[in-house]
């Protein structure tokens, strides 16, 4: 099953490639089933996305519609990942891709900082993932992907319930963080524009859905409370994207834990809006 907003079958024809990653096996959270989220959120995209008229389906667009041509590489195993990002990002197509736990973000990084160099990272969570005690793991993300990153033109968002130890990384690496309050005392016009500007040229973007407050998106590994609307979210990613992006992914959609599809439904209407800013 392809996803909705997939409008070329020719991977050499595309903008944009879309790969799910369906791996948690670096996943220590209590709540299990990322591995099902690229199918379900492509599942979801089907039926939710569009429209029917007779024997005719077609996609409920953005309201800009989308100009980018999309392909739907399927699924790949975590052990495939270097080879698959490195001929997306050679061939000069942007890399989208769909987890599985957030782990497998330090493997799809590594990639692209191959042939774009240290990447801006967006790093949108509940969670810094700053922990350096331990390697390798859907915490240890940031920590493990300095060496492919400026932390200076980087920056999180929506962090809510960090470990003291990434604290004292986020303090030690001068790390900007952008948080839920933050966001209500400036404004988004402002917090949009603080963040546009301390964005280097190749910008990179994560996206843990947990990041969205579970009002928004229940379905996802680690929830925690008091975090973005979906509005602040797809705000943020499609100024980012209109900025210009080397890659993007979508992680932690839980649906074994999501109320009435409601978290992969998001995701698949944020990966519309995305593809229809990239400039």
């Amino acid at each position: 099953m392809k996803i909705c907003w997939a409008n070329t079958d020719s991977f050499d024809d595309a903008d944009v490639v879309i790969v799910g990653i369906p791996d948690e096996s670096k996943s220590h959270a209590l709540r299990k089933g990322t591995s099902e989220a690229p199918h379900k959120i492509r599942e979801i995209s089907s039926i939710r996305d569009t429209y029917k008229r007779g024997d005719d389906v077609s996609p409920g667009l953005p309201l800009g519609g989308i100009s980018s041509k999309v392909y739907d590489y399927g699924n790949i195993e975590r052990s495939q990942i270097e080879n698959t990002i490195d001929r997306i990002v050679s061939s000069g197509k942007i890399p989208m891709s769909i987890g599985g736990d957030h782990s497998i973000t330090t493997e799809i990084i590594k990639s692209v900082a191959k042939k774009h160099g240290p990447l801006s990272l967006v790093y949108f969570d509940a969670h810094p993932d700053f922990v350096s005690s331990i390697h390798g793991y859907y915490g240890s993300v940031f920590y493990d992907v300095l060496p492919y990153i400026d932390t200076k033109t980087s920056v999180q968002i929506g962090i809510r319930t960090p470990e003291k130890e990434e604290i004292d990384n986020i303090k030690k690496y001068g790390l900007k963080v952008v948080t839920p309050f933050d966001i209500i005392q400036d404004g988004m016009q402002k917090t949009c524009e603080n963040i546009l500007g301390t964005l280097g040229k190749n910008v990179y973007i994560s996206l843990d859905m947990d990041a969205v407050d579970p009002a928004f998106a229940p379905g996802v590994s680690v929830p925690v409370p008091l975090g973005l609307t979906s509005i602040d979210v797809t705000f943020l990613l499609k100024a980012m994207a209109r900025k210009g992006i080397c890659g993007f992914d979508i992680m932690e959609v839980c649906p074994n834990y999501d109320i009435k599809d409601r978290t992969s439904h998001l995701a698949s209407r944020i990966i519309s809006e995305i593809v229809s800013s990239i400039s």
